[in-house]
C-alpha cells in the first residue's frame, strides 16, 4: 500500500491522536478568559467529543461526525459566538499547544497545523 492509499488520520495515529488532541484541547479552553465563556459547563465533553469526531472524519478516519450530525457547516455552527481577531488568536494558542504535543512527523504536524490556521481564520466573524 502506498502512503498516498493510506489516510492522513492512519499516519498520524488513529483515533488514540484525535482523542488526545481533543483533550488537550478542551483542558486549555477551560482556563482561557477569552474562550470559556463560549463553552457551557454542561457541554464541554460534548463541544470535544464532536471536535474529535469532526476531525477524525476530516483527516480520513470513521464517518460518525456526519452520521451524527451531518455536513459540517461550520461557519453555520459557529455564528452565533463572536468570534474576532482575538477569539481566533486564542483558538489557535490552544490549538497550537494540542498540535504540538502530537507525536509524529513533523510534515504531519505542519498539514495539521496549515488546516487549523486556515479553519481560525475562516470562522472569524466580527470585525476588530
Amino acid at each position: 500500500m502506498t502512503e498516498q492509499e493510506v489516510s492522513f488520520y492512519d499516519r498520524i495515529g488513529g483515533h488514540q491522536v484525535f482523542e488526545d488532541l481533543a483533550s488537550h484541547f478542551y483542558a486549555l479552553i477551560t482556563v482561557d478568559p477569552i474562550l470559556r465563556p463560549m463553552y457551557p459547563d454542561e457541554d464541554l465533553k460534548g463541544s470535544a467529543r464532536r471536535l474529535m469526531l469532526f476531525l477524525e472524519q476530516y483527516w480520513g478516519g470513521p464517518k460518525t461526525y456526519g452520521e451524527e450530525r451531518g455536513h459540517p457547516r461550520l461557519r453555520m455552527r459557529h455564528a452565533e459566538f463572536h468570534i474576532d481577531e482575538a477569539a481566533r488568536d486564542a483558538w489557535l494558542r490552544c490549538m497550537k499547544s494540542a498540535v504540538d504535543e502530537i507525536e509524529c512527523d513533523a510534515a504531519l504536524k505542519e498539514e495539521m497545523w496549515s488546516y487549523m490556521e486556515g479553519a481560525a481564520q475562516f470562522l472569524v466573524n466580527q470585525p476588530n
